[in-house]
């Protein structure tokens, strides 16, 4: 068995943590086996790497290694990417197409993001996990693959099990083995070292002399939160290595580089409490909402006085309604003009209904509340469609991150993007 220190020379793994130690002594330790592995870690971790270590130790080294971004394929082509279609399976399938499962037979697939699979995509691979089979998609016939799977995320997957986006069963198939990498943040004494890696290297990729950190700067490189972890590290050291002059980078100097807001984890956390609407798309739906009640309750009221003619019982049986409607502090001269126009409206509609057919009248109601439904659909709609613009332009047009603002999946921003041809 190879010694940590050689795997991490192998595959270019840079630390000494205790908690990055243990992370790859058991990758070494489960790679000779068959059993399922989930590597978990907030993103820019390095997750990508246990696969590969995996995959490298194993018998199945030979065999192909296929690393899968679950979180970046449409949800309606996912199926026939991991499993393969038949011809005339869908618009499109103009021939029979092999799935990563059955390519990679006798190898390893990495399943990058596994969070992000659609629950009929995890019941395909719950039997592939169970007993090797699989069905290819608009196919009868049962095929068998003898694949290795190591799947990753950075969600909350007890979350997701509790909010019934992940099947239970198949997290603890995947999760015989949980690997648990640490956030950079946790391993303070590897910080400098990386950083010091990323100058030498981008000193040598841009032929110029490497970035040095005086002691100020370094206090402050390992007193940072680091919310985007090692991948965010890797970015400083190579905006600083490029932009700056002066080779010796002081605390001030490094501070202009570092995001001041950005302090908190990159783990998608979806718990929140019941009326907690701090993002501007959740105090937005609560504004639609209430408005869609007011107009509920509008609507009752005036349903009311068509039906009685008579504004002033109407009055007297739903005081508390209209209090709602024209609020609880409008003088009494006030609510009397609203009065008088109800009456007015109670006898333009009662001369208009008085030669009318009942069943026409019904039908009117019928087509006036469904015209007051299609607008509040048609606002809604409109909302959408700009908040998905917002966010959009708001990120650069990053899909990832667009999606993680509004509180979707970047699968289902793809969806919208296309169905509102933005």
């Amino acid at each position: 068995m190879e010694s940590i220190q050689s795997i991490k020379q192998r595959f270019g793994i840079i630390g000494n943590s205790p908690t990055l130690n243990r992370a790859i002594e058991k990758a070494i330790q489960v790679a000779p086996t068959d059993i399922s592995v989930l590597v978990t870690g907030e993103s820019g971790v390095g997750k990508e790497s246990i696969p590969k270590i995996i995959h490298q130790l194993s018998h199945r080294k030979h065999g192909k290694y296929i690393a899968v971004n679950c979180g970046a394929i449409p949800e309606g082509t996912i199926d026939s990417e991991l499993f393969g279609h038949e011809k005339g399976a869908f618009t499109g399938a103009t021939a029979t197409r092999s799935g990563y499962f059955e390519v990679a037979d006798g190898g390893t697939i990495f399943l990058d993001e596994v969070g992000e699979l659609p629950l009929t995509t995890q019941v395909r691979l719950l039997r592939v996990l169970e007993n090797g089979e699989f069905i290819k998609v608009g196919s009868s016939k049962v095929q068998k693959t003898n694949v290795r799977i190591v799947a990753a995320t950075n969600v909350n997957m007890f979350d997701a099990i509790k909010k019934e986006k992940f099947r239970e069963d198949l997290f603890y198939r995947l999760s015989t083995v949980d690997i648990n990498l640490p956030p950079l943040r946790e391993r303070q004494e590897d910080i400098h070292i990386l950083f010091r890696k990323f100058a030498s290297d981008f000193a040598l990729k841009y032929k110029m002399p490497t970035i040095k950190l005086t002691d100020d700067a370094i206090s402050l490189l390992l007193k940072y939160r680091w919310s985007g972890n090692i991948r965010q590290l890797r970015n400083v050291a190579e905006q600083v290595s490029v932009l700056e002059q002066n080779r010796t980078i002081t605390a001030q100097v490094l501070h202009s580089y570092l995001p001041s807001g950005n302090n908190l984890p990159a783990v998608i956390n979806t718990s929140k409490s019941e009326g907690d609407f701090s993002s501007e798309r959740e105090i937005l739906y609560k504004v639609l909402f209430d408005m869609k009640a007011d107009l509920n309750d509008l609507k009752k009221l005036t349903m009311e006085l068509m039906k009685t003619g008579n504004a002033k019982d109407v009055q007297k049986n739903n005081e508390t309604l209209i209090q709602k409607i024209y609020g609880e502090n409008e003088s009494e001269a006030e609510f009397d003009e609203h009065v008088e126009d109800m009456e007015v409206l109670s006898i333009s509609q009662n001369s208009g209904l008085s030669n009318t057919n009942p069943i026409d009248s019904a039908q009117d109601k019928y087509h006036f509340a469904e015209e007051i439904e299609e607008e509040e659909t048609l606002s809604l709609h409109d909302k959408e469609l700009e908040l998905i613009k917002k966010s959009l332009e708001r990120h650069n047009g990053k899909r990832k991150l667009a999606a993680e603002e509004l509180g979707i999946s970047e699968r289902t921003l793809y969806r919208k993007i296309k169905q509102f041809d933005l």
